[in-house]
């Protein structure tokens, strides 16, 4: 019979400890199947190194979690009687000494109620072994991604073709995520990013109510559906009407920033590799001082995850991980152009999920 949870075993065994824990969250949810929420109510999964395993529920969430298919030992308990008993009786069962934990994850009052039932025990940070487990895409899960990205892309082509000069930068955000739901998103991936002329220099932006779009803007748009529990991560950047020879010749840096990433990607180079190819491309152009950003990071369940695609970063790039491609430009008070793929490492070399054209484009014009 296949043990479901074998691979948190040997992450356990692998960092020494006990057990690993887990609270809900996306490893959570690649664990047991089914996603739950996290709230004020504490809901504990622990994976023993040679088990047992046991899990500490809030009793309302009792019929949800009968779905799963739990054969470990379940503590319940109600809002009426408070958390700590089960706490109590969860640690009086398993008698650990060292637990490993997701330090991004777990919040201060669940790590003080398990250290209040179990005083000896030993608590490490064990979020990069722990999440490292998602690292590597199996093919449902590049399924899923995929799903998500065809969705965003037309969400996107649909909400260019209706983007007109006068436009609002709030405006053009709501048809881009009414158009999401419209082709079958099932959440979005994170609040869009949708900023034009002098905003979509800040990395972060937040729409304007107050910015009617105008001829020669960039309307950088950073968005993503998620569906299956997948999330996309995609950014174009296009002109309104017109684009200025500036804006021309960084877009040019950018896309071939872009494609420099995608040509050295493959199994065996690392982040910093990846990285220091687009950002040398970029450093190489007369628009060195607008670099703000490393190239990227992994993508999956979390739309930031490891492996982060950075300068120093030695970790070597394995079949099955998929990372985003998201070299930009930003002069603050003027304007900024970001170009992001999806990309899956191969055993060939890499593919790109992300389909959308990359060649210049120009949008609503009066």
């Amino acid at each position: 019979m296949t043990d479901r949870f074998s691979d948190l075993r040997l992450v356990a065994s692998a960092l020494g400890v006990d057990a690993v824990a887990l609270v809900p969250g996306p490893n959570f949810t690649r664990a047991v199947g089914q996603a739950f929420g996290s709230h004020e109510r504490p809901f504990v999964l622990i994976i023993g190194a040679q088990g047992p395993d046991a899990a500490l529920v809030p009793n309302l969430e009792l019929g949800s979690w009968a779905q799963v298919g739990f054969e470990g030992r379940v503590f319940d308990w109600r809002d009426q009687d408070g958390y700590q008993p089960a706490f109590d009786a969860l640690g009086d069962h398993l008698k650990l000494t060292s637990l490993a934990v997701e330090g991004q994850v777990m919040r201060v009052f669940t790590h003080h109620a398990l250290l209040a039932a179990m005083p000896d025990l030993k608590i490490i940070d064990g979020e990069k072994a722990i999440s490292g487990l998602r690292a590597i895409k199996t093919d449902a899960d590049i399924r899923a991604l995929q799903a998500a990205i065809d969705i965003s892309e037309a969400a996107l082509r649909q909400t260019l073709d209706q983007v007109r000069v006068g436009q609002s930068e709030t405006q053009i955000e709501q048809m881009l995520v009414q158009a999401l739901f419209a082709h079958g998103a099932d959440a979005l991936s994170f609040p869009p990013i949708v900023a034009a002329g002098d905003n979509s220099a800040m990395p972060h932006a937040h729409a304007r109510a107050d910015y009617a779009v105008k001829e020669g803007d960039a309307l950088l748009l950073d968005f993503g559906a998620r569906k299956h529990g997948f999330a996309a991560d995609i950014t174009r950047t296009v002109f309104i009407g017109h684009a200025t020879d500036e804006g021309r010749a960084v877009y040019d840096t950018v896309l071939r920033a872009n494609l420099a990433g995608h040509a050295i990607a493959r199994p065996g180079v690392t982040a910093h590799d990846i990285d220091d190819a687009v950002t040398r491309v970029l450093e190489a152009s007369p628009f060195a001082a607008r670099i703000r950003t490393k190239t990227g990071h992994g993508l999956g369940r979390e739309v930031h995850e490891a492996p982060y695609i950075m300068r120093g970063n030695p970790e070597v790039m394995q079949t099955g991980m998929v990372w985003t491609n998201e070299p930009g430009l930003y002069d603050i008070g003027n304007f900024g152009v970001r170009i992001e793929d999806d990309v899956l490492i191969t055993d060939a070399g890499c593919r790109s999920l992300t389909s959308f054209p990359k060649d210049l484009m120009i949008v609503g014009a009066a």
